[in-house]
């Protein structure tokens, strides 16, 4: 008798186990899904900051060892704002038109000609590791980064002080010399 009633209670506890498990496995999934998206908004976040030459924005891993649901969506709606503002000025590159006009006498953008220079403001190894060194070691050679990434490497040897002179016959084609 004993026996049964103890079978009976141990059938109940395994039935209630298992009819709960997807709704505590939907709890967990879903933590960990924000888990993963804020963890993505950073990567890309900090990807355009370190592109453009920026400061990366600094942060805390408590967002990702809170229980508190509040406070996950809070942080991960906080890092979709701040990867589309970084996205937005990313796209804004300075000299976007001029940079566009060097580019249409140069080469395509995965151009890779053998050369020694590549993308399409045909970047050597040597200018890519001074001004995209990030890039050059995320992704390899200029060919391929995105016409972006290309655009803000040329800008950093821009703003140091080079202007157009790395492209002597096409920024001179394009009145820019």
């Amino acid at each position: 008798m004993i026996r049964r009633s103890a079978l009976r209670v141990l059938l109940s506890a395994l039935v209630i186990i298992v009819l709960l498990a997807p709704a505590l496995a939907g709890g967990a999934n879903k933590r960990t899904s924000e888990f993963r998206a804020i963890r993505q908004l950073r990567h890309t976040t900090w990807h355009w900051q370190s592109v453009m030459g920026v400061a990366k924005t600094p942060v805390g891993n408590a967002a990702l060892r809170a229980s508190n649901a509040k406070y996950r969506r809070w942080v991960l709606r906080l890092w979709q704002k701040r990867a589309t503002r970084v996205r937005r000025m990313a796209m804004s590159v300075p000299h976007k038109s001029q940079w566009l006009c060097i580019h249409r006498g140069e080469g395509s953008w995965s151009a890779n000609t053998g050369n020694g220079y590549y993308g399409g403001l045909q970047m050597d190894i040597s200018f890519q590791r001074n001004y995209g060194g990030y890039l050059l070691r995320a992704k390899g050679t200029a060919n391929h980064w995105s016409p972006s990434e290309q655009m803000w490497v040329a800008e950093r040897a821009h703003k140091s002080g080079w202007g157009f002179y790395p492209w002597p016959n096409t920024a001179r084609a394009c009145g820019l010399l």
